[in-house]
């Protein structure tokens, strides 16, 4: 897709290295090569943060105008680019091409947008009496993003980070790698000063390991799974940098008795079923209430066999492959868990959907009668899996919700705001759904328990890249 096999974006620069590994790409739909990227180790790390420390002083003191304005040209280039982007993701990862059109990539503009809003009105120095507290960049922030929303989560990171003033190596997935070559070429063009944003590809053992471990980058924000978040925690230990993680979940969707399960059963589904269930925050584990278990069963079954699986490249196609072979692999592992500890099969299971032979291609898969004890009730399974589990009364849905070592996202359904509002605040979870609200990229993102530390999105991403500074006396 690109001849970037060895060669990494580093000080306004497109550099060809000898000393890489070439990276094999893999299209998920036909299991076939589709190219190669550079794989990095620690001495390209090294000169990339050394780009980013030697631009931050100027990047950090730049105008606030400036700053908007860079955003603001990296917001219309990649809405520009839009479809060169939307393809790119279907490649790399598999996602069916109306969603990625839909979601993924104006998702991912306007994290761009939001921050540049942001910066018109936010006050980097508050006076109060003889006391001033200035917010300043943190310096170099090194970013480590996941396969299962690639441009996504880059701009989720990448423009709280230029809007705070802070330069950026970034460590994209070497799954996906392809939005993020395309993203590097966007700054470029967009005009980032050298040495602001940098980009190495390779695996988190080489690149991501080097980059947590390096004593000159002050802070590393990640999103991915629970074990690579406490890998990049205990390397970044000793340098003692600030650690930013976004990382696993296993959000329950609680319906109250007073719910109308007809519009939020199938709601349910779709929202744990998006990005082929691909999603550190989807809502798979489906809480109802026992005297309505039937109902809600005949409902999910419903709308997980509507779905269209096949070719993501189809505009009729509602869901793609999963993203690799190593999760591929997990899902099927989970759903053979699920049928040994005895949860009842409402559909899907084992093995590809029929009429396709090849490609990372999962059934839509519900089990119900799902116990708490249960491997699918307890671990994170990322893929299009649901678990029902019914319940007593609210007193129990609220127990078997928070019974995780997880707490990222939540989801309420009931017809009475109230109600949901008094189960909300009873959740243990950094997000909280009450009847399907529409996506907002304002709202703070983040985990509670082994789901993570720290926030994205908005002003509170925002934040994360700034320090605090108190002059008294001023």
């Amino acid at each position: 897709m690109m001849d970037r096999e060895s060669s990494f974006y580093i000080d306004g620069a497109w550099t060809d290295f000898a000393d890489v590994t070439r990276l094999p790409v893999v299209n998920p739909a036909s299991e076939l090569v589709t190219g190669h990227i550079a794989g990095g180790n620690a001495r390209h790390v090294d000169l990339a943060v050394m780009a980013a420390r030697k631009a931050f002083p100027a990047f950090a003191g730049m105008p606030v105008k400036d700053r908007m304005a860079l955003l603001d040209r990296m917001h219309r280039l990649l809405l520009e680019r839009a479809e060169q982007f939307a393809e790119a993701l279907v490649l790399e990862m598999g996602v069916a091409i109306g969603f990625a059109r839909a979601a993924q990539v104006p998702f991912a503009a306007e994290h761009i947008r939001i921050q540049k809003e942001l910066l018109e009105t936010y006050r980097f120095v508050i006076v109060e009496g003889t006391k001033a507290t200035a917010r300043e960049a943190i310096g170099v922030a090194a970013l480590i993003t996941p396969w299962n929303w690639p441009l996504y989560q880059i701009t989720a990171k990448v423009a709280p980070a230029i809007a705070a003033g802070c330069t950026i190596v970034l460590k994209p997935s070497e799954l996906s790698p392809y939005s993020a070559l395309l993203f590097a070429q966007l700054m470029e063009d967009a005009g980032a000063p050298a040495g602001v944003f940098n980009l190495v590809n390779g695996t988190g053992e080489s690149v991501g390991a080097a980059l947590s471990s390096h004593p000159e980058v002050d802070m590393i924000s990640i999103t991915g799974s629970t074990r690579a978040g406490v890998l990049v925690a205990q390397a970044a230990a000793p340098t003692v940098k600030r650690v930013v993680q976004e990382l696993g979940g296993k959000s329950p969707n609680v319906f109250l008795d007073d719910a109308h399960f007809e519009e939020a059963v199938p709601k349910g589904v779709l929202a744990g079923m998006r990005n082929v269930g691909q999603s550190c925050s989807a809502p798979t584990r489906l809480l109802v209430p026992a005297h309505r278990l039937a109902e809600a069963e005949e409902l999910a079954a419903n709308t997980a066999r509507a779905f269209i699986v096949g070719d993501p490249r189809d505009p009729q196609t509602t869901m793609g492959p999963i993203a690799n072979r190593a999760q591929f692999d997990r899902v099927q592992t989970m759903i053979q868990a699920g049928l040994d500890d005895g949860a009842k099969l409402l559909c899907g299971g084992l093995g590809r959907p029929n009429g396709l032979n090849g490609g990372f291609f999962t059934q839509p898969t519900i089990f119900s009668e799902v116990t708490p004890t249960m491997r699918i009730a307890r671990e994170e399974i990322f893929g299009p899996v649901l678990c029902i589990m019914p319940y007593r009364d609210e007193e129990e849905a609220v127990a078997i919700a928070n019974d995780t070592v997880y707490g990222l996202g939540a989801h309420v359904q009931s017809a009475s705001r109230e109600r949901a509002r008094k189960v909300a605040a009873r959740i243990r979870s950094g997000q909280v759904h009450i009847n399907y609200p529409a996506w907002d990229g304002t709202a703070a993102f983040g985990g509670y328990k082994q789901s993570g530390n720290g926030r994205e999105y908005g002003v509170y991403g925002f934040e994360e890249y700034l320090e605090t500074k108190s002059i008294l006396g001023y």
